[in-house]
């Protein structure tokens, strides 16, 4: 079972809530950095199992939050704590960069 959940609509207040940080990766199937942020995203998931919940939100099949979160560009990662988000990271980055960008929300 992979360490990256498929979030929608439906079940994003949800998958959100909680006192885990939980990080949601905006993304397209379209979207080339989206493809190639997307093992990224995985393998960060399965480093942090049991520290950092980890969502997909494919913006195109749920246009309702990424509205509410203004995602103009993708990939957009927004990270959440206690259902607010307290980071925000745009466009691809290697693994070590991504992880540096959260490591203090992880504590």
């Amino acid at each position: 079972m992979s360490a990256v959940h498929e979030v929608s609509d439906e079940t994003f207040s949800g998958f959100i809530a909680g006192d885990q940080p939980v990080l949601i990766d905006f993304w397209a199937a379209w979207c080339g950095p989206c493809k190639m942020l997307s093992p990224v995203v995985e393998e960060l998931a399965g480093d942090l199992t049991g520290k950092l919940k980890v969502g997909k939100l494919n913006v195109d099949d749920n246009p309702k939050t990424a509205s509410q979160f203004g995602i103009m560009s993708i990939p957009t990662l927004l990270v959440f704590q206690g259902g607010e988000v307290v980071r925000q990271i745009v466009g691809y980055m290697p693994k070590r960069q991504l992880q540096a960008k959260i490591d203090d929300l992880l504590a």
